[in-house]
């Protein structure tokens, strides 16, 4: 089996596609082992799975055209090098995402300009509070 993987690297380094999916059910349950291995080390609740992060190891080496693999060992120490890349993206993801990355950011001067708007919460509860308002004088006073 180490000569046929071998041989179907170099097969798919000199431009062969159909060598990519025969190569994979080769080397499936080695990657398998390897992206355990590095998700073992994470913490409790990690929301990147073992088999995502298989597959996208496997979509970033399909990708990236004709790679020339010297062997074997050659090859799953570029799949380990990027499986530990995709779970430094993911990381790096989480945190941006959890300190406000996905806000945009804007100058003071355009701040200012801007119409403020109330929270939704503070919405809602006005809106409920102008209601009961409505329905109910006494009540609405009393909550106010």
């Amino acid at each position: 089996m180490p000569h046929e993987v071998t041989q179907l690297l170099a097969e798919w380094s000199s431009g062969d596609e159909s060598a990519l999916n025969e190569l994979l059910p080769l080397v499936e349950k080695e990657l398998h082992r390897l992206a355990h291995h590095y998700m073992s080390r994470e913490r409790a609740g990690h929301t990147l799975q073992t088999t995502a992060l298989i597959n996208e190891a496997y979509l970033r080496l399909a990708h990236a055209g004709h790679p020339q693999f010297q062997n074997r060992a050659h090859f799953f120490a570029v799949a380990a090098n990027l499986m530990r890349q995709i779970m430094l993206d993911h990381a790096r993801a989480r945190q941006s995402a959890k300190r406000g990355g996905l806000l945009r950011k804007v100058s003071l001067d355009e701040a200012a300009t801007r119409p403020r708007r109330l929270p939704t919460s503070n919405l809602i509860t006005s809106t409920f509070l102008r209601t009961r308002a409505t329905a109910n004088s006494s009540s609405s006073r009393a909550v106010t």
